[in-house]
């Protein structure tokens, strides 16, 4: 019998290619457009639709999952309270954790299904014994590093990725567009989405702005303590931001840190050193062969999506955090983002920055 694997198909020219490439390789293909928010994202409606139609042309079932509550809880109600807390939240890896990889992955299980795929670019390896027999799997940056998306996936178990499937991550965007013309799918010129997703055209600060309570304005200070301006509300800033400060004068001017409790936000010139950290602590550290550091490690790691790969020294805590140690001060390092470990390509687990 053909394994039967169930698509995340999020009407994106990515997610329609996978499921493409799957029903041509043998597999038993269903697609499904999961629905996680449709307050004020109009786009939800037409990428439901993007998503029904390519299932048309490829001649595959095709199901909608209401999973609006459970996101709701787990990744808004995330967000929401990272930023309350003066953090900055990471939704895309908690949707993963929780909603791609968690709700998505045990209902198609209990829909019959032997695996899920997704679009997202990066590479699935099985590591095997000297017998040939598979023992374990590892995730890999994207043979495309530009869209390479293993930053958001250092949360996935063993247990997850022996049902997981990533058949774009070893093409390039550029590639998979071919692709999608090839197979003749309409979504193979739709542009990529950009932000958060489930906010659609509504920008983080006025889907916060309805939502966190007790926000007051203050003052913008540098680090010396001289006030040159006002903000709209701590909570609202993030480590490293430039734009929306409405600072004048001989800027431009980076949010450096915060103090939620005083409800001050200080702010930086870009070279100044106070802007640049050669230490952090990162916490809930998970590893994705499931092996746990103990010593001193070298590692390559990024704080960022997209950003470029940097050298540090990992040592573990007896309490499962992990100090890391940059060769060179890194800049805007922000409390509540990932950080994610490398060797080479592999990628070895993460952590959250505290």
């Amino acid at each position: 019998m053909k394994k039967k694997v169930f698509v995340a198909m999020s009407g994106g020219v990515d997610s329609s290619v996978t499921a493409a490439l799957l029903k041509k390789r043998g597999f038993d293909v269903v697609g499904v457009y999961m629905k996680c928010w449709s307050e004020n994202n109009p786009c939800a409606i037409s990428d439901e639709a993007d998503a029904h139609r390519v299932a048309a042309k490829l001649k595959i079932p095709f199901y909608t999952f209401d999973f609006e509550k459970e996101y709701s809880k787990k990744v808004v109600g995330y967000m929401i309270k990272g930023y309350q807390d003066g953090i900055t939240p990471n939704p895309d890896v908690m949707c993963n954790r929780e909603i791609k990889f968690g709700l998505f992955l045990e209902t198609a299980l209990r829909w019959g299904a032997d695996y899920i795929a997704t679009g997202h670019y990066v590479q699935l390896r099985k590591i095997k014994d000297q017998k040939l027999k598979i023992k374990n799997y590892e995730l890999a940056i994207a043979r495309d590093p530009n869209k390479d998306q293993s930053y958001f996936l250092w949360t996935l178990t063993q247990d997850q990725l022996k049902h997981c499937l990533f058949p774009i991550g070893n093409y390039t965007k550029p590639e998979v567009r071919v692709l999608a013309k090839k197979f003749g799918l309409s979504t193979a010129a739709k542009k990529d989405s950009q932000g958060i997703c489930f906010l659609g055209q509504v920008k983080v600060e006025e889907f916060l702005e309805k939502r966190l309570t007790g926000v007051k304005p203050g003052p913008i200070c540098t680090l010396d303590g001289a006030v040159i301006g006002e903000h709209r509300g701590a909570e609202f800033y993030t480590m490293g931001q430039r734009h929306g400060l409405g600072i004048g004068g001989d800027g431009p001017y980076f949010v450096i840190k915060k103090d939620i409790k005083k409800n001050i936000v200080y702010v930086g010139k870009e070279d100044d050193p106070r802007h640049f950290k050669r230490e952090l602590v990162a916490k809930k550290v998970h590893w994705i062969e499931g092996f746990q550091a103990t010593g001193s490690m070298r590692v390559l790691c990024r704080t960022r999506y997209r950003q470029p790969l940097v050298c540090a020294t990992i040592t573990p805590r007896d309490t499962g955090a992990v100090d890391v140690v940059f060769d060179i001060p890194h800049r805007s390092v922000t409390p509540g983002q990932s950080i994610v470990f490398y060797k080479g390509k592999k990628m070895l687990g993460g952590g959250i920055i505290t």
